[in-house]
């Protein structure tokens, strides 16, 4: 969640004012310009999405061409305020975007955003380069460092910028060379997947290398029933659900490979268990009577991974993000612009009954006082 007070995130509740305001900047957010009037803007959060931000926004009263907004040089950052009885406004970042599209009206202009990720993209290389071998972090903030400079970067807990990285090619793609995709001969690639880790562009712009969400991290925020939740929707999906990976590291250089190694979900209490030892004792669940026990496994192979222990961090972080989308929720509530996608939040789908969900999704207009979230949880686990 993004930083906010106890007593703004009291007031989302309430009776809270919420004002809303622009910047643009044309020398990469070293200095910004205040958007005279943000006639409206709508942002678009979303973890499963390349730029985890994206949103429109109208803006009024601004310059345009190559002194003023457009679509080659300009950044735009927007922001939510929140001012509750007898405090001033409290800004909450809502995006640090480049400017995707550009539609001159009669005061300005309306504009598609799109986060900082798209430069990333954008700036492929002109020609394979060879890279490594160095740290993750040396060798991820050369590559970011050219396609945005001066941009901060972030490093959470749970994510080892110190992990070494061998030497290896990137043909063209700078983002799928940092964060995951593969390359032309299909090898898995980035520099991020291969630490267990999501790289995005958070809503203050600052690129982050994060650990992949779970349901054990702590609640960000509790939702009652019937206050803050209108009809909420349940769907559940077999979809993209993995509950067993082998993962493993080969350079294709001759070195000796790494692994594979097997991580699962040994919870027997999980309805996605996938028995006592899969690899080693497959016919395990037949002799204990767990008919129910069902393997769906996935190989994950990545010329960065060089050790034992990354190679299952890696297994872990996959699957923590495959057995998060068998059971998904939508919902309406109070909007809380301090939300991220990765938070874990509790909802209370029906009186009594507590759902602990990962965001997925949190979009919302810009002075709105609700908001759509979409979430994925496990095996729905109940609290009380």
């Amino acid at each position: 969640m993004l930083p906010i007070s106890p007593r703004a995130q009291a007031a989302l509740a309430g009776a809270a004012r919420r004002p809303i305001r622009a910047e643009w900047s044309n020398d990469g957010g070293a200095s910004w310009v205040p958007v005279p009037q943000l006639a409206a803007a709508e942002v678009r959060p979303d973890r499963t999405a390349e730029c985890r931000y994206s949103g429109t926004a109208d803006l009024i009263g601004i310059p345009l061409g190559a002194s003023g907004v457009n679509t080659v040089t300009t950044q735009v950052r927007l922001f939510q305020g929140i001012q509750g009885p007898r405090m001033d406004v409290e800004w909450i970042p809502a995006g640090v975007y480049v400017v995707d599209r550009l539609t001159r009206t009669r005061y300005g202009a309306q504009v598609d955003l799109l986060g900082r990720e798209e430069v990333v993209r954008s700036a492929k290389l002109p020609a394979p380069r060879a890279v490594g071998p160095d740290s993750a972090q040396a060798l991820a903030e050369q590559l970011l460092a050219e396609a945005l400079p001066r941009v901060p970067i972030a490093w959470l807990d749970g994510v080892d910028p110190s992990t070494p990285v061998p030497a290896h090619v990137i043909e063209e793609d700078r983002w799928a060379a940092l964060a995951g995709g593969t390359d032309t001969a299909g090898t898995d690639t980035g520099i991020a997947a291969a630490l267990g880790a999501d790289l995005y562009a958070d809503a203050a712009g600052v690129l982050t290398f994060a650990p992949i969400p779970t349901l054990d991290d702590p609640v960000v925020w509790r939702i009652p029933y019937g206050l803050a939740l209108v009809e909420p929707a349940e769907q559940e999906t077999a979809e993209g659900l993995v509950n067993l990976w082998a993962v493993s590291g080969d350079g294709g250089d001759g070195a000796p490979a790494t692994g594979p190694v097997y991580v699962w979900d040994d919870d027997p209490a999980s309805i996605t268990y996938a028995g006592p030892a899969p690899v080693a004792d497959p016919l395990a669940p037949q002799r204990e009577g767990l008919s129910g026990v069902r393997i769906r496994a996935e190989r994950y192979t990545s010329a960065l991974i060089t050790n034992v222990g990354q190679a299952y961090d890696v297994g872990r972080a996959r699957l923590a993000d495959s057995l998060g989308v068998q059971a998904s929720l939508s919902f309406t509530s109070v909007c809380h612009p301090g939300l991220e996608p990765g938070d874990v939040v509790e909802v209370e789908v029906r009186p009594g009954e507590w759902q602990r969900h990962i965001i997925d999704s949190c979009p919302y207009t810009l002075g709105s006082a609700i908001q759509s979230c979409t979430t994925r949880t496990t095996t729905r686990r109940v609290t009380s």
